[in-house]
């Protein structure tokens, strides 16, 4: 992909509501199905960490896989001191991710990130700023980061975020049922909370990092797409260890099974620590690798972070001039 080939079509594209593909209505819960999925750990460890070395580009095919990344990203804010005016500057961002002098200087039209992400309370200025842009907000809820609140609060946090403007839900799931083997509470749980979200999409948040093995994260993976995530998620932000190469392969592959068994395509979000360029190519070629040119659009593939975009303006400013800006010249809030 260059720049000159990444066509304007394909960036308008690039937002729900223009979402094309039929939802993921889930299916029963299949035991042996989930059972047998095992992860070959010093395989999946090797193959990801070839990947850097082997997929290196630069120039214009550098630029353009960057003003894609762009388009996929969740521009996140999750800290206890936002404030609307915060997110309103958040918002005034992910409608223009990237300075109109770059991209006029690439020849491209105005793009935009994939979504905003907030807490509850900020939805509602987050989808006052956003109206009419086509951008959705998407809000952390049941209990997030540790999900460890009340199922009754847990569904009305979903309700009420539904109500409130929120198109998209990230929910995280309930840990101890994945490390207790609890696959039929762990649905339950899921099915309930896509409920709850009626017409709205759901995004299921594993934890991977304190789910124990690489085998659970692919058997938590198919339960909650047998219930009917929409996406399913790596990690909060908040844990220790968060998105990594291994864990995306891993659960990239389950998506890739779920869609030859069931036709349906479930998407995909890497979210916590990706905040570099650099990485965030790595992951785009993976995907395209894995799963193929459709996953490489936002209804099916998100970044959720905060401090990517900052570099990727970085990277696109020197391409275009062949001169790397200071940080603070991009500000996300």
């Amino acid at each position: 992909m260059s720049v000159d080939t990444y066509s304007t079509a394909a960036v308008a594209a690039t937002q729900l509501p223009q979402v094309t593909e039929p939802r993921n209505a889930g299916m029963p819960l299949d035991l042996n199905w989930v059972l047998s999925a095992q992860a070959n750990t010093s395989a999946i460890e090797r193959r990801a960490a070839s990947l850097p070395a082997r997929r290196s580009v630069k120039k214009a095919h550098q630029a353009a896989w960057l003003l894609k990344a762009v388009t996929c990203i969740d521009l996140t804010t999750l800290s206890g001191d936002d404030t609307a005016r915060r997110v309103g500057r958040l918002c005034a961002k992910a409608r223009q991710p990237v300075a109109a002098s770059v991209l006029d200087a690439l020849g491209m039209p105005p793009i935009t990130t994939g979504a905003v992400c907030v807490y509850h309370e900020m939805i509602a200025p987050a989808v006052d700023a956003l109206r009419g842009t086509g951008i959705p907000v998407a809000a952390v809820s049941t209990g997030f980061p540790a999900g460890l609140s009340p199922l009754p609060l847990r569904i009305a946090e979903i309700e009420q975020s539904v109500a409130a403007g929120a198109a998209e839900i990230d929910i995280v799931i309930s840990r101890r049922h994945v490390l207790e083997g609890n696959w039929q509470a762990l649905y339950d749980e899921m099915r309930i909370f896509r409920a709850a979200c009626g017409d709205a999409h759901v995004k299921a948040i594993l934890a991977t990092g304190e789910l124990g093995s690489l085998r659970n994260v692919a058997r938590a993976s198919l339960v909650c797409m047998m219930a009917g995530a929409d996406f399913i998620k790596t990690s909060t932000g908040k844990e220790s260890v968060n998105a990594t190469l291994p864990v995306t392969l891993v659960m990239i592959r389950a998506i890739r099974d779920f869609y030859d068994r069931t036709g349906y395509r479930v998407g995909y979000k890497p979210a916590g620590g990706i905040s570099k360029a650099k990485d965030a190519i790595t992951y785009l070629a993976l995907i395209k690798e894995e799963l193929g040119d459709r996953w490489l659009q936002p209804d099916l593939f998100r970044f959720g972070a905060s401090s990517l975009l900052n570099d990727i303006e970085r990277q696109l400013e020197h391409h275009v001039s062949g001169n790397y800006s200071a940080a603070y010249r991009h500000p996300t809030s």
